[in-house]
């Protein structure tokens, strides 16, 4: 279909197809005409904020060529001008790094006027002009975009990150939605490492204001006998990076991230022992749930790594009971699939240590085992026998614990 105006693709697909990496979704930029222009050539329009337009064959998003100008607070204060007369280069200098301020023709040709293809060589992520410092989501964008280009060795411009620290200091986080920040944060624990995401946030001061929760975590010791790296946001960083390693999940990913929240808040006169920090962390996982949309399935998740990493830990010297208790208390019988994200969480805890990152962790196998060996007790059988009512799940329970105990034997305590 040749289409009766200018165009160019832009952002990302440009980006990437230089990395090497796959393109997945395109998108161009339309210079030199007006929504009208577009819609008589068969594109439907889609924007809210400025005129976006779907491709009538192949869906892509084309948007009029625009610039833009802060008048209010936050992410969402900008008046922005789509016109005729917008250059492609002034729509591409409105962009956050150079990196994305590329853009290429139908014919190949590349168009770069802020020294993007230099910084892809260079592996660096740079800002493109100071308006950067006018919308606080770049320090959000430009930690995901750390975390995603972590195995192609990306850093951030020393200039950029004074940039950050300048937002973060502004108090114009604050003004960023729950529901805007939620969107980064599911996109970075996406990422391969998405412990990079977190740590850049912290270096600029952003991590306080939008997760203090996670920052709280940082500084507080634990025993070196179970964890040589000590310093517990340390080891939540390693356990997020373990989860992404073990599980594409990105709701096992959160629960690693997040399952240890309870550790921030424990009283100084017991450190670096945690007792009781479980319930503790449920509670945070809680509040910050209040704050962010987290999703149900991944807030509950969180909640039951929280609460029972420490019991799948020491699953070999729990007793049948005690077995049985976690597995109705996770639902294990009716979710399996839940449970069995519960343990890659677990595991990537158990693993997320320094020194420690590739030692084997059976609990995962025999926890599951044991659940498996429980859930082969069938009701009907009970019922034929002429169980029911409260004496039905009485029994129930002993034969499953039973179906636990003989299970267990073949485990070996583990350390």
């Amino acid at each position: 279909m040749t289409l009766p105006f200018e165009h160019y693709l832009v952002g990302g697909a440009v980006r990437d197809a230089l990395l090497g990496l796959p393109v997945h979704e395109r998108d161009w930029v339309v210079v030199g005409a007006d929504p009208q222009t577009l819609r008589e050539a068969g594109f439907k329009p889609v924007g809210k904020d400025f005129p976006v337009f779907l491709h009538p064959e192949t869906g892509e998003e084309y948007a009029l060529a625009r610039t833009e100008r802060k008048q209010g607070e936050g992410h969402t204060g900008f008046v922005f001008h789509a016109a005729p007369e917008v250059s492609l280069e002034e729509d591409l200098r409105r962009r956050d790094l150079t990196i994305n301020a590329m853009a290429q023709t139908e014919d190949g040709e590349l168009i770069d006027p802020f020294g993007g293809k230099a910084d892809l060589e260079r592996r660096l992520l740079r800002h493109v002009s100071e308006a950067f410092v006018e919308d606080p989501l770049r320090v959000l964008r430009v930690a995901r975009f750390a975390a995603k280009l972590a195995p192609q060795g990306f850093g951030v411009a020393p200039e950029t990150l004074t940039l950050m620290r300048e937002i973060s200091a502004s108090g114009e986080l604050e003004t960023l939605s729950g529901p805007r920040i939620w969107q980064e944060l599911e996109k970075a624990l996406a990422s391969p490492q998405p412990s990079v995401f977190f740590y850049l946030l912290r270096e600029c001061g952003a991590l306080a204001r939008l997760l203090p929760e996670l920052d709280a975590l940082f500084g507080v010791p634990q025993p070196p006998r179970w964890h040589p790296e000590i310093d517990c946001g340390i080891h939540t960083m390693l356990v997020v990076d373990t989860a992404a390693r073990l599980s594409e999940s990105r709701a096992v990913r959160f629960a690693a991230l997040v399952h240890d929240l309870g550790k921030a808040n424990t009283p100084a006169d017991i450190l670096p022992s945690h007792h009781g920090h479980e319930g503790r962390g449920v509670k945070r996982i809680q509040a910050l749930a209040k704050r962010l949309p987290v999703p149900k399935a991944w807030r509950e998740l969180a909640r039951i790594v929280a609460r029972y990493h420490g019991h799948c830990h020491r699953v070999a010297r729990l007793k049948p009971g005690t077995v049985l208790k976690v597995l109705e208390a996770t639902d294990a019988f009716r979710r399996p699939e839940r449970f069995a994200d519960f343990l890659l969480a677990c595991e990537a805890d158990a693993r997320g240590r320094t020194g420690l990152e590739n030692e084997p962790y059976p609990q995962r196998e025999q926890f599951a085992a044991l659940r498996e060996a429980a859930a082969r007790v069938d009701p009907q059988v009970l019922i034929a026998e002429g169980y029911s009512g409260a004496a039905l799940g009485r029994k129930l329970a002993e034969a499953r614990r039973q179906a636990v105990d003989f299970a267990r034997r073949e485990f070996a305590p583990v350390e």
